[in-house]
């Protein structure tokens, strides 16, 4: 498969519906982004050797450029010296290097415009090897949070079995007694509380009517005449 074939290929595939396609994405996208890859440095080397053929085509259609003004001068070169034969001679020599000039020119100008296509159609591949680069990021994140939610769910599942439900109600069980102690301490210690007030009441209650008593009597007595 040519370059430009495996290119035109690249760029024109639907990235995002194959991936939808295919059982692995993960994987389908390693294999896409390693072509992608493999195209670059393809078309890179391509346009770096189009390049080197400019700067060759460039010199030597400079030197044909050269060999034809030289020519040209010693045509004139011969007119003035009576030499018309050999004036002949160095016009059709630079009439050959004239016509290699043209087409050395014309080879220049195909070639940059191949360096142009290299050019462009490594910035578009490019472009879609950051987005397929993007989409397998996307795809890592993606599974990597599946498999922390299948973590989770499994942990769930654990935490659900009998074992687990038995452990969890012996705890819940275990506190509900804690809870249960506390609650006759604190109890105890409020009823101890309330008798103690209740007993000075009491006391108080007993000196109050005593006082009552000791009052009433004494005035009985001095009311009470003398014999």
């Amino acid at each position: 498969m040519g370059i430009f074939t495996r290119f035109r290929d690249i760029i024109s595939s639907n990235i995002n519906a194959m991936l939808d396609k295919a059982e692995d994405p993960e994987k389908l996208i390693k294999l896409i982004i390693r072509e992608m890859e493999d195209t670059l440095v393809d078309l890179k080397s391509s346009c770096a050797g189009a390049m080197a053929n400019c700067k060759k085509i460039q010199r030597q259609k400079e030197e044909a450029e050269d060999r034809t003004r030289q020519w040209e001068e010693r045509a004139a070169l011969a007119v003035k010296k009576g030499r018309d034969d050999l004036a002949r001679e160095a016009l059709l020599e630079k009439r050959q290097h004239f016509e290699r000039t043209d087409l050395l020119k014309q080879e220049l100008e195909d070639h940059n415009v191949l360096v142009d296509q290299y050019q462009g159609d490594i910035r578009q591949l490019e472009d879609k090897l950051q987005s397929a680069r993007e989409k397998q990021r996307m795809l890592v994140q993606r599974q990597f949070r599946a498999r922390g939610k299948m973590r989770a769910q499994e942990e769930i599942r654990r935490m659900e079995s009998t074992d687990a439900i038995l452990k969890f109600e012996e705890l819940e069980n275990r506190i509900e007694r804690m809870e249960a102690e506390a609650d006759l301490v604190n109890y105890a210690k409020k009823s101890n509380l309330e008798s103690e007030f209740e007993n000075l009441m009491v006391d108080e209650n007993l000196e109050k009517e005593l006082m009552n008593l000791k009052s009433s009597l004494t005035q009985k007595n001095e009311e009470t005449p003398a014999p």
